[in-house]
């Protein structure tokens, strides 16, 4: 028997047990993991308030570091005493050990140690698309970037430094505008201080930028589009503060002929050779200094309830892990 997280239905962060589960041998194309360190990411919420909807009773989790402990007939990529690191469905990556699809698995460079890899491989890859393939930058572009001080927003100053773009950020404390800036964010705006519209707009002379990223969703999205130059893409990646409300298209038109996108990790990361490619170019960034990953919270795994509550209040920075 082994410890995982497991929810019997929706709700708050109090509908998370950690209860003892039976692991068993991982089946064709199925890799058995021990878990190091597990990864916190907000679409975690998004399966426990059932946002996302999954069948019940259900485990949490997205992404996590650990060694292979077995594998099932068909599985080549990996062996018994690789260490590996995932992001990837199905949720269950909180838990001692699992049964998973090994086709999710990556294996890890000797100079990236398991904590970092459970922070970095959800966020890193969110960034590598998000910057490489969904609206790629080519340096030289100023951006609007949503939440900067969050584990994908540290990631993203980092790499649009090292891409010598221009990152605006947004930020919800003085003390996480400083945090942004030091990893690189050129331009930080305090949404609780600030109209971050009128702020985008001062920043870039009237002309606004080629695109946003928005993981914020409902509170953020109007605002989004008018920080856009015309012809600009708004990308749409998360949903924090809630689901965006139903628009018309005409909204896009009357701001210049705008494009939208909603992206997620799973559909870039489908192909194996896809994922292979994003993952070598993020541990690339990590290998080379160009990208730190910031573990600024670690929670023991039976501490997970308490974990989504600090998220949710917006108390954490960073990346946040849970050690089993």
């Amino acid at each position: 028997m082994t410890k995982a997280i497991r929810i019997l239905q929706a709700g708050g962060p109090e509908v998370m047990n950690l209860v003892d589960v039976e692991v068993g041998e991982p089946g064709p194309g199925e890799a058995r993991v021990r878990h190091v360190a597990c990864g916190l990411n907000y679409i975690d919420v998004y399966f426990r308030t059932g946002l996302y909807p999954q069948a019940l009773p259900a485990g949490l989790g997205m992404e996590a570091s650990g060694v292979v402990e077995a594998v099932g007939a068909g599985v080549s990529h990996v062996q018994v005493g690789d260490r590996v690191a995932y992001a990837g469905r199905p949720p269950g990556a909180y838990a001692e050990a699992r049964v998973m699809p090994a086709a999710i698995l990556v294996k890890l460079p000797d100079a990236i140690d398991f904590d970092s890899a459970a922070g970095m491989m959800l966020q890193g890859l969110t960034v590598q698309y998000l910057f490489r393939r969904t609206f790629p930058l080519r340096g030289g572009e100023t951006i609007l970037f949503h939440a900067a001080a969050g584990g994908v927003g540290l990631i993203a100053c980092q790499w649009a430094r090292a891409l010598g773009v221009t990152m605006i950020g947004t930020v919800g404390s003085d003390e996480k505008g400083v945090l942004a800036k030091a990893n690189g964010c050129a331009h930080v705006i305090n949404y609780n201080k600030q109209d971050f519209v009128q702020q985008v707009k001062e920043i870039t002379g009237g002309k606004g930028v080629p695109v946003v990223y928005d993981s914020i969703g409902k509170d953020t999205f109007t605002g989004s589009l008018d920080c856009l130059a015309p012809l600009g893409m708004m990308v749409s990646y998360g949903s924090a503060s809630g689901p965006v409300a139903p628009f018309g298209l005409n909204e896009l038109a009357s701001r210049g002929s705008l494009f939208i996108t909603r992206p997620t990790l799973f559909t870039y990361t489908a192909k194996r050779e896809d994922l292979d490619a994003m993952a070598s170019e993020l541990f690339g960034m990590v290998e080379s200094g160009r990208i730190k990953i910031d573990i600024n919270q670690r929670y023991a795994l039976k501490d997970a309830a308490q974990a989504h509550r600090d998220l949710e209040a917006r108390k954490t920075s960073g990346s946040t892990i849970l050690i089993p």
